[in-house]
């Protein structure tokens, strides 16, 4: 409780909340497709390829998106950014409200939906900007826990297309998207921890090995987490013929562990280490996909994505309390960067299970193919971390403070 306090009052508890719900509100808006997937499908009789690749679009759309908001918060200011891209994310839902009425305007639609998926770099460095780095990775930690808009996506799209059509589920997100907007603009203060840079400045970690590193990391961790978030609803209606709405249930049950454990890889991060505890939940989350090769029951297909989402959610909690260590004065371009790569396996994700799905007749193929790019990323990780305990972090990934490196110096 004193560490709470402690926390909450090392930063501006507002402007953390106000990250937090423009995240949340975001994230749901950029998973709409995938949580109606088996409303759309059925609508336009699509095959599985065609629904891993409607599922798949908004976040490739969204991964090209995070950079440029990242490098335009820099100059306009995170808050400022924030507001004008939920502006955008209203517009892009009234369109999906009136106009989408084919397979290919859901397509295009994907395209829009990936505006909100933009967020994520400006988010997670406006809710951690106010806070010292110690507590860096809890406050990105909580910021991060909007990804748990996959749920509220998944819990409520399926009941309001089921009562109105799926149509107007997008009127029903402008609408709501107007709550995170007004609480931005009221409450949310421009974080102190910038320094004006040039371009060139802000782009030089797309130059950086260690850039890519985060970048192949990220393609596990969230690139998992967003790719079988949008994949499951039809996942769960396809392979076990549950109702529609049952099969957003199950994924809520998947999402939301995710979600929690993204706080708890934060704080595991700070205490223990980014590199720790990315190398614990990396065998987890490959534990977990092994499993589903099997082809499991519902109950225990459901438990293993269960164990799958906790692992790649504290796994996304990890890598962003390393983010701001290795980039302390450009968090949200490089955030933006590496939020930009690692979504793309988002794409691959759904794509490589439908195309499994079409060609061999399961699923099994794709999870084979990701659990190895896994393990191939996972000692990758633990072949550069050992350069990186020895220049910008501490043991396991910690925070350098100043009494651990006079410890480094005198170990040395």
């Amino acid at each position: 409780m004193a560490n709470y306090k402690l926390f909450m009052k090392s930063g501006h508890p507002p402007t953390l909340l106000a990250a937090f719900l423009y995240f949340d509100f975001s994230f749901a808006v950029w998973v709409l497709n995938g949580a109606m997937g088996p409303f759309i499908s059925d609508a336009f009789h699509l095959s599985p390829a065609q629904i891993g690749l409607m599922v798949s679009v908004p976040t490739l759309a969204g991964a090209f998106m995070r950079f440029p908001l990242g490098v335009l918060s820099q100059y306009i200011g995170r808050k400022n950014a924030a507001i004008v891209e939920m502006s955008a994310i209203v517009i892009a839902l009234l369109y999906g409200y009136f106009f989408v009425h084919t397979f290919q305007n859901v397509l295009a639609m994907g395209v829009l939906l990936g505006i909100a998926g933009a967020s994520f770099g400006v988010a997670l460095s406006l809710g951690s900007g106010w806070f010292p780095q110690k507590y860096k990775g809890l406050a990105m930690g909580i910021a991060g826990a909007g990804n748990s808009g996959t749920a509220l996506a998944s819990l409520f799209a399926p009941r309001l297309a089921t009562h109105f059509g799926w149509q107007h589920v997008y009127g029903f997100a402008a609408a709501m998207m107007l709550l995170p907007l007004i609480v931005m603009i009221v409450f949310a203060k421009e974080p102190p921890d910038i320094e004006h840079q040039t371009l060139r400045q802000h782009l030089s970690c797309l130059f950086e090995k260690d850039g890519w590193y985060f970048n192949f990391v990220y393609v596990i961790t969230f690139g998992g987490f967003i790719g079988l978030a949008t994949f499951l609803p039809s996942f769960f209606y396809a392979q076990f013929h549950v109702t529609k709405i049952q099969a957003g249930e199950l994924t809520v049950l998947a999402t939301l562990t995710g979600s929690a454990t993204r706080v708890v890889g934060g704080y595991l991060a700070d205490r223990i280490g980014g590199i720790t505890t990315l190398s614990v939940v990396f065998l987890v989350a490959i534990a977990g996909l092994f499993g589903l090769m099997t082809t499991p029951p519902l109950l225990a297909t459901t438990l293993l994505f269960m164990l799958c989402f906790a692992a790649l959610g504290a796994g996304n909690g990890a890598t962003f309390q390393l983010v701001p260590l290795r980039w302390p004065v450009t968090t949200a371009v490089a955030g933006g960067m590496i939020g930009e790569i690692g979504a793309l396996g988002g794409f691959i994700l759904p794509n490589l299970l439908g195309q499994s799905k079409q060609h061999t007749g399961s699923y099994r193929a794709g999870f084979i193919v990701y659990a190895a790019l896994a393990l191939v990323i996972l000692l990758l990780l633990r072949v550069v971390s050992r350069n990186w305990t020895k220049t910008w972090v501490g043991a396991g990934g910690r925070a350098l403070t100043q009494s651990n490196e006079m410890e480094e110096i005198a170990a040395d």
